[in-house]
C-alpha cells in the first residue's frame, strides 16, 4: 500500500513540473482577439451606421465592418421651420469582454470625437429647448463621468471634442459580460427658422453628424484607456487576494496550485501509512 502510494505521489510531481513549464507557453501561443482591450491594444474606436441608429465600438481599429461607407452617421431635418434638432444615442461595445480590463489608477482616459451640428435656431423662442452637446461615459450601467461641450460649433462647421477623465477608484476594473464601456451623447437645440416659407429657397432645418472611425485614420472616433497588464491588489472579485493575483499574472498558476496539494495529501499519505 505504501509503495502505490510513493508510486502515486512521484506521478503528480511530474505531472506537476511538466504542467508548470507548458502551460505559461500554451498561453502566450494562444490567438490574441483584436477586438479585445490589452495594454499594447488600449485604443476603442467608434463606428455606426449612416443613420446613427447603431453606434458600436471595439478595439480593432482595421475592422469597420458594419460601419457607414461615408465615415459618419448622420440625422437632418430639412426644410422644417421649428424644427427641434434633437439626439439621444448610446454607443456600445459590440464584443463583450473575454477578461476583465484593467486600468492605471493614475492614468486618464481619452476620448476624441468630431462632429457636425446645424442648430443655428433661436434658444429664446416659445417652446424651444436648449440643451448643448453633452457626453457620458458608462461602466455597464453605471454612470462614471458626464460633460458639456458648450463651445461645441452649431453652425454647420466641423468641430472636434478633447475629453480627458481621471480614473478614480470606481474606473479601475471593467468586469467581462456585464461592465463593458458604454459612450451616450445628447444633443437639443432648435434648427434654424427660415424668413418665409421654406420651399421657396429660405434655408430651415438643421442636422446632426457623428464622424466615426476609418481603417488608416487615427484620432477621429476612439477612447484611449490606460490600460495594465495584472489585477489590481483587492479587487474583490472571485480571485481576490494573493492567489487571484498571481493567477492573473502568471498562466496556469491556478493548475501548479491544485497539483501541489495533491501532491502534498498523496506524500502525507504515505507517510500515515508507514507510521501505522
Amino acid at each position: 500500500m505504501a509503495t502505490n502510494l510513493r508510486l502515486q505521489s512521484a506521478a503528480l510531481v511530474v505531472l506537476l513540473l511538466v504542467s508548470s513549464i507548458g502551460a505559461p507557453a500554451t498561453a502566450q501561443d494562444g490567438f490574441v482577439d483584436p477586438k479585445q482591450p490589452s495594454v499594447d491594444n488600449p485604443h476603442m474606436h467608434v463606428y455606426g451606421t449612416s443613420d446613427l441608429s447603431n453606434c458600436f465600438m471595439h478595439f480593432d481599429g482595421n475592422d469597420d465592418t458594419g460601419s457607414a461607407e461615408e465615415g459618419y452617421g448622420e440625422q437632418v431635418w430639412p426644410n422644417q421651420n421649428g424644427q427641434q434638432i434633437e439626439m439621444d444615442y448610446t454607443c456600445r461595445v459590440s464584443d463583450n469582454f473575454k477578461q476583465d480590463m484593467y486600468l492605471d489608477n493614475n492614468g486618464t482616459i481619452n476620448i476624441k470625437l468630431n462632429f457636425n451640428i446645424d442648430a443655428g435656431g433661436d434658444c429664446g423662442a416659445v417652446g424651444a429647448t436648449c440643451e448643448n452637446l453633452n457626453l457620458t461615459l458608462y461602466k455597464g450601467g453605471i454612470e462614471l463621468a458626464r460633460q458639456e461641450f458648450a463651445a461645441i460649433d452649431n453652425n454647420g462647421n466641423d468641430d472636434s471634442i478633447n475629453w480627458d477623465i481621471q480614473v478614480d477608484r470606481n474606473m479601475t476594473r471593467f468586469n467581462r459580460s456585464g461592465e463593458e464601456p458604454q459612450l451616450r451623447v445628447e444633443f437639443s437645440k432648435p434648427g434654424t427658422d427660415g424668413v418665409g416659407p421654406c420651399q421657396f429657397g429660405f434655408y430651415c432645418g438643421g442636422s446632426f453628424r457623428m464622424y466615426y472611425h476609418e481603417v488608416n485614420s487615427s484620432g477621429n472616433a476612439e477612447v484611449l484607456f490606460p490600460v495594465v497588464n495584472q489585477s489590481m491588489p483587492g479587487g474583490g472579485d472571485d480571485d481576490s487576494g494573493i492567489g487571484g493575483a498571481v493567477g492573473d499574472a502568471l498562466p496556469g498558476f491556478g493548475l501548479m496550485a491544485g497539483m501541489s496539494a495533491l501532491a502534498m495529501a498523496a506524500v502525507a499519505g504515505s507517510r500515515r501509512v508507514r507510521e501505522n
